[in-house]
């Protein structure tokens, strides 16, 4: 197997744009006018000769002008992560502005630190800064990195998180393509896990066997409101990953009866550990294929009062969109088949490739084409710990749809 695609469109360097001998270096220029923060090798018309993977970038257009600063990485599949769009020049303080942006969001502005200590603390390109994920999980910091810049950065960044936060120790994460892509070597996660507490609940963050960071706090709050609606309920979380819904429904909801299912043995059984944390331990943990429960459960004439379907990502990438649709269609069409009449269902998408309207079109054809109807009441996403800046819209990623079936 060849490289990627990407790896071979490198920055168009053959020729020197006239008037660059003045410009700053390291210094990039723009093919084309973007103002993404996430800029493509093929964007790129040409870079400065001492231009170096990680290096921060003077940000010039396609007319010469200076457009902004950013992360270059010539190897990479996004070769420029722009921090900041103008003609200003910025140097290594702006990242701990934007780091201190971004705490203050969450700790001032939010008091978050009232209700949890669990919670995204930089949120990437939704902060600002494109390429790093920190979530706070009590005196952790759970790190994920995406880009080469960032991670050669991270020690001097580390004491600034840890003194404004009051944390102590720090997980750092980067998936194995990121590494391979980004040029990134990373010693992999030993064995840790830390407890949190959400709005009275507490959970255990299991830093080796979570996705992502650990822990999906981006749920935080549709998880409380899912709670408030369940009183006396029999409440099925399907696809429940750690139980996050489904012990939420038992500790604040008061829900009548609590079943979870998950194919993930490892995260059935923190599940199991959530809820005796909890003092839930009659919460039925049921480790399987969700279409396959959902089915046989159909078959058996169960149903619930309450469902979330909280499924992982199902859309991966356009190439396998049509697959992705219908794995939606067909697993929302199971759990709708489990809702008792009038009965509540909650459900969820995190695939980003997949806007609002399109999951909610494709969730409603699954319900009609069970002679069913939805009425839907309300369409959340995810809490303001995890902010979207309006020229990377595709970050918005969570959708809730929020209905009674009838």
């Amino acid at each position: 197997m060849g490289s990627p695609p990407y790896l071979n469109r490198r920055p168009k360097t053959t020729r020197t744009p006239p008037g660059s001998e003045s410009w700053p270096t390291p210094w990039v220029q723009m093919r084309t006018y973007s103002f993404s923060p996430t800029i493509f090798p093929g964007m790129i018309g040409a870079a400065s000769p001492d231009a170096k993977a990680g290096d921060l970038v003077a940000v010039f257009n396609k007319d010469g002008q200076r457009f902004g600063t950013g992360l270059y990485n010539p190897r990479a599949k996004i070769a420029l992560r722009v921090i900041h769009h103008g003609s200003e020049p910025v140097g290594e303080d702006a990242f701990l502005k934007l780091l201190e942006r971004a705490i203050d969001w969450r700790v001032k502005t939010w008091k978050l630190d009232e209700q949890t200590d669990a919670y995204r603390v930089v949120n990437s390109d939704g902060d600002g800064l494109s390429g790093l994920m920190v979530d706070r999980y009590g005196d952790t910091l759970s790190i994920e990195v995406h880009s080469l810049g960032v991670y050669q950065r991270l020690p001097q960044w580390l004491p600034v998180l840890h003194e404004k936060l009051g944390t102590k120790r720090e997980v750092i994460q980067v998936e194995e393509r990121s590494a391979r892509n980004e040029g990134i070597h990373h010693q992999p996660l030993t064995g840790h896990s830390v407890k949190i507490r959400e709005h009275g609940v507490r959970y255990e963050v299991n830093f080796t066997s979570g996705h992502k960071t650990g822990f999906f706090c981006d749920q935080r709050d549709n998880r409380r409101k899912f709670a408030q609606l369940v009183a006396g309920r029999r409440t099925l979380d399907l696809c429940c990953y750690t139980g996050g819904f489904a012990v939420a429904a038992a500790v604040l909801g008061g829900s009548a009866d609590v079943t979870g299912v998950d194919l993930d043995e490892d995260a059935i059984a923190q599940a199991r550990r959530n809820g005796n944390l909890n003092q839930q331990n009659r919460i039925s943990w049921i480790h399987a294929d969700a279409y396959a429960y959902a089915r046989q459960m159909y078959q058996n004439g169960q149903r619930w009062g309450a469902v979330v379907l909280d499924p992982p990502k199902l859309l991966l990438s356009r190439e396998e969109e049509r697959d992705g649709i219908r794995a939606y269609e067909d697993l929302n069409s199971l759990a709708i088949q489990l809702v008792e009449p009038g009965g509540l269902f909650v459900t969820c998408s995190c695939s980003g490739l997949l806007s609002l309207e399109q999951f909610e079109y494709h969730v409603i054809r699954a319900t009609h084409r069970l002679d069913r109807r939805l009425q839907i009441f309300d369409r959340t996403t995810a809490g303001p710990d995890h902010p979207v800046m309006s020229n990377c819209l595709e970050s918005r990623y969570l959708k809730v749809i929020w209905a009674r079936v009838l």
